[in-house]
């Protein structure tokens, strides 16, 4: 894995969240909120949860270990939870733009959330990460689709796309 590849990845990952949010914001909060039986509970929760792992992993890669995830019953509306998502956004596009070849070769050391060691190299964690955020949008897809709404693409190649017809 190169520096290149992961940050397209990353620029990727990025589009699909912000797709995921737009669609998200056209329903209204009762539904963000419904509580759909998902392993994140609802769409907001799941939404959350996706931001949330990806603060965690960045700090990870800073060398810090949070112990805790954010609270979804801090976002009860997807505007609050877009303000989030772009001021990561913002010190996620930092370490990207840092990265380098061998820095991803490197081993990074990290706490899970229960205080358990464990160490990958960057590569692998940045790749795990993308990957976690696309099964979950897929989560999100099938709930906006239990509460008729319409769901969006955010398939890669959808975005691939998008980005050679521009």
């Amino acid at each position: 894995m190169d520096a290149v590849t992961i940050r397209r990845l990353y620029e990727y990952d990025r589009w699909a969240n912000s797709r995921m949010l737009g669609a998200a914001s056209k329903i209204g909060t009762e539904q963000f909120l419904k509580d759909l039986g998902s392993s994140h509970r609802s769409i907001r929760d799941t939404l959350v949860h996706i931001l949330s792992a990806q603060r965690t992993w960045l700090s990870r890669w800073k060398g810090i270990s949070p112990r805790n995830m954010l609270d979804p019953l801090q976002f009860s509306r997807v505007e609050a939870l877009r303000i989030q998502a772009m001021e990561l956004e913002k010190e996620l596009g930092a370490f990207l733009d840092s990265l380098t070849d061998e820095g991803l070769k490197g081993v990074v050391e990290y706490k899970t959330l229960d205080g358990k060691t464990f160490a990958h190299p960057l590569w692998e964690q940045m790749a795990h990460l993308i990957n976690h955020s696309t099964y979950h949008r897929g989560q999100v897809t099938t709930m906006l689709r239990q509460l008729g709404a319409e769901p969006v693409a955010t398939d890669l190649f959808v975005f691939l796309r998008e980005q050679q017809n521009r």
